[in-house]
Formats: C-alpha cells, structure tokens, sequence
C-alpha cells in the first residue's frame, strides 16, 4: 500500500508539473536543431516557422544548422537534450528513410523522439524525356516490361524520397529499371532535360518549370491527390497502384518524454499559423502544400507508418548511404 502510495503521488506530481510547464511554455529562447546545410527547403521551413511564432510567443527561436553524417548529429543532439519543448528538431521524410539506411545512428528514432507537428508535404513527380514515346505511368510500365533493364531513371541520390518511391513503383509493378543516383535533383534534372536519362523521379519544386515548358513530361505525381499545379497529371495510385504514397514532408519533433501538454501547446500555435493565407501563400511558393491539422497522437501515428514503409523500401532496394 504504502508503495502503491508513493507511486500514485509521484504521478499526480508529474501530471502537475506538466500542466505547470505547459502554461509557463515558452519562458526563453527556443533552440531549433536543423540537420540539413542552409538555404534548403527544410532551412527555409524553419526559419520561417521562426519568425513568425516568436509574435504569439514573445520568445525568439534560434535555428541551429548540424549538416553532417546524415543528420546523426542534429538527431543525437535533441534526443539527448533536456525533454522541457527548448530543443526541437526540424526535419523532412529523410528523419524517417535514415532509420534504416543508416543502421548504426546514436538514437532510435522510433522510441527517442515525440512527434509534435506535421508542417507540410509536396509530392513527387516521375517525369521522361519528350522523346520517350510513353504518355502515362502505365504507358511507362509496359514499355519497361517490353524491354527490361533498357530504361534508366535519374533520382537526386541513393535514399532520397525520388529513390525510394521509384523503388516502391517498381516492386509494385513488377518491372526493372536502372536507378542512376546524382548529387542532388539539380545534375539529375539536367540529364533529364538532355536525354541522358529517359526517366527522373523528383521532387515537383525541381521539375515543375520544365514540364510547364514541356521540356519534361509528367506521368504521374506520387501524393494521394492530384497536385494544384499540376491538376492534369494523375496520382500513381490513380494508374493502378491504389494507396501509393510517397511524399517528403517536412516536421516537427522533440525528445521523448517531453510533456504532452508541451508538445500539444507548440502543435496547436503552429497548425493555427500554417492555416493562415500569409503562410498558406508562402508555403505554396516553395511547392508545398500546408498540412491537414493533426495531433501529436496522430501525426505520431502517420510518422510511424512512415518508418515502417520507407524502412521496406530501403531494404527492398538494397541502397546504401552515398
């Protein structure tokens, strides 16, 4: 009795100390962890959300960029940091390919962090060269039947989203098509444009001038939903491959253990500010789409489902980090 005591007490005292937390959150400086190089799509995601949160918040956020061993050392530094909301992490899909492709990182990413707030997500888009005569991912498919191993597809490198989900369509289909990895969407999207490589596999923010232009032809967008801009391109679950989905989104996480009204406090400021027309608008220019709200019990949810598909992929791939 007298331990069951002691135990019941020392809940109800955390359970206080959490809402207490809570109400005083944020009392200083918040200190955003990017792994990624300035200047990408996840640094200027973060930025963004920093600038604009510190007006509800009265307190600044500091994003802090650690671009190094494929995010191990941004992850390591929040999954050990202080679990009071002070140090998140802002990350993309990558967080949750890198689970399995790098198979010896300083945490779990699947028990060390809490899930906080989806942000937002674009699709990818499978393209081809104008002189490739196919007009349709099953077009695509077929002519990949027909001559297997003959066709080649660009990706902006080994374990990247375009990687993987041209991985996931391909086990899918039944076909084989040679992947040929660059250092980033830029060289791949180059090749593509001149011919080189019949097929690329990118993100929409990299191919969508070209295929305005018609220098690249759209077959197929990898969101559930056909894309805003590009409303004429099908999903590729519309072409036979119902429920394929394989975006990059873009996130929120802190340490574990972070109190859940903490993390409920940072999900309920940010999904008000992504819902505005000011950052809807701005989130639309870099080719994203602002997330549906959700909790952090159900974005936790989608980031785990996340884990266990890009996880399959990547071990159905059989990539290795570049």
């Amino acid at each position: 009795m007298r331990t069951w005591t002691i135990v019941t007490v020392a809940t109800l005292m955390m359970q206080v100390w959490a809402v207490v937390a809570a109400q005083e959150f944020p009392s200083k400086p918040i200190r955003m962890i990017n792994p990624f190089a300035p200047g990408g799509p996840v640094d200027v995601i973060g930025r963004l959300v920093a600038a604009k949160l510190p007006e509800a918040w009265g307190q600044p956020i500091v994003v802090d960029n650690r671009p190094s061993a494929g995010g191990a050392i941004a992850g390591e530094l929040v999954a050990r940091a202080r679990p009071d909301g002070y140090t998140l992490l802002i990350t993309s899909t990558t967080f949750a390919i890198n689970a399995t492709l790098y198979p010896k990182l300083p945490y779990d990413t699947g028990k060390d962090f809490a899930a906080v707030v989806l942000i937002g997500s674009s699709p990818g888009v499978v393209t081809v060269h104008p002189s490739l005569q196919v007009a349709s991912i099953r077009e695509l498919i077929a002519l990949a039947k027909r001559q297997p191993r003959e066709l080649n597809y660009a990706s902006a490198g080994n374990g990247t989203p375009g990687h993987l989900g041209m991985e996931i369509l391909k086990k899918q289909a039944g076909i084989e098509v040679v992947h040929v990895p660059y250092k980033g969407a830029a060289p791949a999207i180059n090749d593509a444009l001149g011919g080189r490589v019949q097929v690329a596999s990118s993100n929409i923010s990299a191919v969508l001038p070209h295929v305005k232009a018609g220098r690249l032809r759209a077959l197929g967008v990898t969101s559930l939903q056909r894309w805003p801009t590009i409303p004429d391109v099908p999903t590729i679950a519309e072409e036979g491959f119902p429920g394929y989905e394989a975006i990059n989104w873009y996130a929120l996480f802190a340490p574990v253990r972070t109190p859940a009204p903490v993390t409920a406090k940072i999900n309920a400021e940010v999904s008000r500010m992504i819902e505005s027309p000011e950052i809807r608008e701005r989130l639309g220019s870099l080719g994203l789409a602002p997330a549906a709200r959700m909790s952090p019990a159900e974005f936790s949810t989608f980031f785990h489902s996340e884990l266990v598909k890009w996880g399959l992929a990547v071990k159905a791939s059989g990539t290795r980090p570049d």
